[in-house]
């Protein structure tokens, strides 16, 4: 199976399935001298862990990482970091029925096409649980990222039909949904509980905020900043949609409603007087705050019986078992900022080598007479 690795200087590459022995990651690319150790990286993986409350699927993981290569004395030492979570609660008899049919929504149809086999045990490599290595390689480039002082604030923008109207920061981690409204969230919950109820699921979107970003990352052709953040945001299962800045509403804006126009402050800063762009301006990053939007899909294990047909081609009626999430909205927020993160970082080494000056900086030597 190709196409397990992400990222050029700074490159990783998840393995594992959702019922194997366990799921990990490689991180090469890593500058040596880090200040690492597992508890920097647990700290993001709790956040996507599973069965906290209602609205996770009722699977019980500790995902507890260890580092196996990669850091001493809590120290990066350039060479390729691994980590390890290992599976502790899988209950492969609940996905037994799957192997003779293919669920709607689900990737059981397109592997069989692709491989003519297929892991039917929670779905292998295309399982929610692949993205633990994503989060664990997210949580070393946002330190590298906070170094820098560039922040990422992330969080859910709406769920379902109920959107946040209100942001405050600080209510992000008060409530289960990681929405920065507490109205909205209770909203939120009520209807969730609705779908619950009628064993049914939802979807949403999840906003992405990145500050002091500096200008310049991010090339003008294929490898634009933008493009490269829509192919990191779209590899997330369930991701449908993906939006830069004013997104799908610069359709319905004229020209001079869209343009960010261009001023120089007080100190003889250049500054936006509106960000459409989203931070991005050709493909590359123009020292404004960077927005992005992710679209996630209704979680498609549901209870509620279904239409398939199974491996033979025959029609027939199906009900979903096992432990699923109602919404997967909230664990993906930090999804969504681990490769946000992933791709700032491999932007910002791959920058490095854009102008002379800056190698000058890095490796020239003034020796004095």
């Amino acid at each position: 199976m190709a196409g397990s690795t992400f990222g050029n200087l700074f490159k990783i590459t998840t393995w594992g399935e959702s019922h194997g022995k366990g799921i990990g990651v490689v991180i090469d690319g890593c500058p040596a001298g880090l200040s690492l150790n597992e508890a920097d990286i647990q700290k993001s993986l709790n956040r996507r862990r599973p069965g906290q409350h209602t609205y996770t699927t009722a699977r019980s993981e500790s995902d507890n990482v260890t580092i196996l290569s990669g850091v001493f004395e809590n120290k990066t030492t350039g060479t390729p970091i691994s980590l390890l979570v290992n599976n502790e609660d899988q209950q492969s008899r609940d996905y037994s029925e799957i192997a003779s049919y293919y669920r709607p929504g689900h990737a059981d149809l397109t592997f069989d096409a692709k491989y003519g086999f297929r892991d039917y045990r929670g779905g292998g490599r295309s399982s929610g649980r692949e993205t633990i290595g994503r989060v664990a390689a997210g949580a070393i480039a946002t330190k590298l990222l906070e170094i820098l002082g560039i922040k990422i604030c992330t969080y859910t923008k709406s769920i379902g039909p109920i959107e946040v109207t209100n942001f405050d920061e600080n209510e992000i981690n008060n409530n289960p949904f990681y929405m920065p409204d507490a109205k909205a969230a209770t909203d939120a919950r009520i209807f969730l509980d609705k779908c619950i109820s009628n064993k049914n699921s939802a979807g949403g979107i999840i906003e992405c905020v990145v500050s002091n970003l500096p200008a310049g990352l991010g090339e003008p052709v294929f490898d634009k900043l933008d493009a490269n953040l829509a192919k990191a945001i779209f590899s997330i299962g369930a991701v449908k949609g993906f939006e830069i800045g004013s997104g799908f509403a610069a359709t319905s804006a004229t020209g001079t409603a869209h343009n960010d126009e261009l001023r120089t402050d007080t100190s003889g800063n250049i500054i936006k007087t509106s960000n459409n762009a989203g931070g991005i301006l050709g493909g590359i990053s123009d020292g404004s705050d960077l927005i992005l939007r992710a679209a996630f899909k209704p979680t498609p294990s549901i209870a509620t019986t279904q239409s398939t047909i199974n491996k033979d081609g025959e029609n027939i009626n199906i009900n979903i078992k096992g432990r699923h999430d109602p919404i997967i909205v909230p664990r993906a927020v930090v999804v969504v900022e681990s490769m946000t993160a992933l791709t700032l970082v491999d932007a910002l080494l791959t920058n490095m080598g854009s102008q002379i000056e800056y190698l000058e900086k890095l490796y020239k030597h003034n020796i004095a007479n």
